[in-house]
């Protein structure tokens, strides 16, 4: 059943370059965050949670795992964090509780069966950002990593009631290669910042929307605004799953990716502020 589950996380399950995580740390505490609950939902073994910077010492980590071997080494590595071994689905956590989330959201072409959310028709990527919402405080932070679909899928729905919800205070898209090393896959990736707003805003901004660069090439209208967050150069290529055209981000020759990241980082806004602590009872 373990090796079954694990093989079955296979197609969904990214490990994270150490230089992304530090990068998006490095955002978080460029806001402000020192203290408070952070989640990460999906957490694998636990690489965020144990890349944790000791400006952010003070924050109490919060993990989810669906598969049982990874979640079980990310509690043995990180016993002062809570885990909770199962389906981000299942898990009991209460809404408006963490002051941050981070991760690598599962993305994939098929959804998750979640009552409360199950009308939406999410993928599950879709899904993890819109319950993280949900359990995020007005105020709170996500720093998502996720497939470009999120940003450039035509359908805007899903940008939508994310836009409705939370700001979209910053974005960067990473070159196809920035995953290599760690998951050996070409894919096209963000990095999210969005902060939950304290109430639900009837607004479409201009990132709801598509645009094209200037070789007619569909992207996300915030990426045509602010070119220098695309780590890369938009191109055509064939999709992953077969034939269909597909684009993708083309890393830039030579350049050094923690180096480009650093500078993105820079031009990232948003400010934090620390709330009330809360703890889950044990």
């Amino acid at each position: 059943e373990e090796y079954a589950a694990a093989r079955a996380s296979s197609l969904t399950a990214f490990y994270t370059s150490p230089i992304i995580i530090d990068a998006i740390y490095k955002a978080l505490a460029q806001m402000g965050l020192e203290s408070g609950n952070l989640l990460e939902p999906a957490c694998g073994v636990g690489n965020f949670i144990g890349m944790l910077p000791d400006s952010m010492s003070a924050c109490k980590a919060y993990g989810v795992e669906l598969d049982s071997i990874s979640g079980r080494i990310a509690r043995q590595l990180y016993q002062n964090s809570r885990i909770a071994v199962t389906g981000y689905e299942k898990a009991e956590i209460p809404d408006s509780f963490f002051d941050a989330a981070v991760g690598n959201v599962p993305f994939g072409n098929f959804k998750v069966v979640d009552r409360r959310y199950d009308k939406h028709h999410w993928l599950i990527h879709d899904y993890f950002f819109g319950k993280t919402l949900d359990k995020v405080r007005p105020g709170g932070v996500i720093a998502f990593i996720t497939s470009k679909g999120t940003m450039d899928k035509e359908d805007p729905s899903v940008r939508k009631y994310l836009a409705q919800r939370a700001d979209l205070i910053g974005a960067i898209r990473l070159p196809d290669t920035a995953f290599k090393a760690n998951a050996g896959t070409d894919v096209t990736s963000d990095i999210l910042f969005l902060q939950k707003r304290d109430r639900i805003v009837d607004i479409e901004p201009d990132w709801v929307h598509l645009g094209q660069t200037e070789d007619g090439i569909p992207i996300n209208s915030y990426f045509v605004s602010h070119p220098d967050m695309m780590l890369g150069s938009m191109a055509w290529d064939k999709s992953m799953y077969g034939d269909e055209k597909e684009t993708t981000c083309r890393p830039i020759p030579g350049a050094d990716l923690k180096v480009q990241l650093e500078q993105a980082i820079q031009k990232i806004g948003g400010e934090y502020h620390a709330a009330e602590g809360m703890e889950l009872a044990e």
